[in-house]
């Protein structure tokens, strides 16, 4: 199971890397996004403790993302690679921002409006 998440995830990082990013003006990318979180993959598919380079990312990310069109641009990352990955718990990722002490805006999961997102 463990290899058919690693798989999967490194599938999500070649999609979003090829992919163009969402926002040209913006400082978040996908790209970025998928830099920060990769160090959350274990713990998105397999649960245990949450791994501090997870955190760091989180809150990197969090930092990064100032405006209105990052925040929507790195919602619609994680929306994206929310429902590529399959393993991956959507409770798990809800509650990774929080557990990592930062409070974000919207819920990360697949059916988010990233569009709402302020």
């Amino acid at each position: 199971m463990a290899n058919v998440a690693k798989f999967a995830f490194m599938l999500l990082l070649c999609f979003v890397v090829a992919s163009a990013p969402y926002a040209v003006d913006g400082a978040v990318t996908c790209q970025m996004v998928v830099s920060s979180l990769t160090p959350c993959a274990s713990y998105l598919t397999r649960g245990g403790p949450v791994p501090p380079s997870c955190c760091s990312g989180i809150t990197s990310l969090y930092e990064a993302a100032s405006t209105t069109t990052d925040r929507q641009t790195a919602c619609k990352c994680m929306e994206q690679a929310a429902g590529m990955v399959p393993g991956i718990s959507l409770d798990a990722a809800s509650s990774l921002p929080g557990k990592c002490g930062v409070n974000i805006p919207y819920k990360i999961s697949p059916t988010t409006d990233c569009s709402k997102v302020q």
